[in-house]
């Protein structure tokens, strides 16, 4: 699985403003856990940054450390989504996983993050 601390920040040069910050990621590569073949997709991260941004080259190799993983869709689309959570902490944030078609199905996983409120009891 890919290690979450391989992700660097950097300060967010206007955090007084809401923007869009989105990239895409074309060459995604991860193995299916059952037939043990490649899976390729097109990662695209949205978000509207808190303190911080992330910074591409460590994004490009977290994104290379999933190439051996045997990980379902799913699941890799939300650890993604987790990690990213956890290291930007950003207003908002969503992934969009295009998975490329096999055996005539194409897949879209998307998932949104959000900070973890406090529970009123």
């Amino acid at each position: 699985m890919a290690d979450p601390k391989i992700l660097e920040t950097f300060p967010n040069p206007a955090p007084q403003r809401d923007y869009v910050i989105e990239h895409t990621h074309h060459e995604f590569t991860s193995m299916c856990p059952i037939t043990g073949h490649p899976d390729f997709a097109a990662i695209t991260v949205r978000y509207v940054a808190g303190q911080t941004c992330v910074e591409l080259k460590s994004l490009k190799l977290y994104f290379h450390a999933y190439r051996n993983d045997g990980i379902f869709f799913e699941a890799a689309t939300n650890q993604i989504c987790d990690d990213l959570g956890a290291a930007l902490r950003p207003r908002e944030l969503t992934i969009i996983a295009d998975w490329k078609g096999r055996g005539g199905i194409t897949s879209r996983v998307t998932c949104a993050w959000a900070p973890k409120r406090g529970r009123r009891g």
